[in-house]
């Protein structure tokens, strides 16, 4: 299904920002259930009623998808900002060490 291979897509790393936009594909799926409901109401065949189900159930992954990628969003931010913030301080104590032991080599103290 489209909307499968759509969900997959977003819910990677850089896919997430687009859960919140994807969420206005629900707009044409609730407009289809519409019009097969109106048309199944004036002497429609009754199959039209499996289109319905399609177009909800698709309608709902869309609506769902936005607050799930947000929340993954954050979740993905926050992790690369500890990381991000762990190198930052675990790099200038590497950089003072090597420091040090340049300055230990070139005195000669050992």
């Amino acid at each position: 299904m489209p909307t499968n291979i759509l969900l997959d897509a977003i819910r990677t790393r850089r896919g997430l920002k687009w859960g919140i936009p994807a969420m206005l594909l629900a707009a044409p799926y609730i407009l289809i259930a519409n019009v097969c409901v109106e048309l199944v109401e004036r002497g429609a065949p009754g199959w039209l009623h499996l289109i319905v189900l399609w177009a909800v159930w698709n309608m709902l992954k869309m609506l769902w998808i936005g607050p799930v990628s947000a929340v993954l969003l954050i979740r993905a931010r926050v992790r690369e900002s500890v990381t991000a913030r762990r190198e930052r301080t675990s790099s200038p104590s590497e950089a003072d060490d090597a420091e040090e032991r340049a300055v230990v080599d070139a005195i000669g103290v050992r």
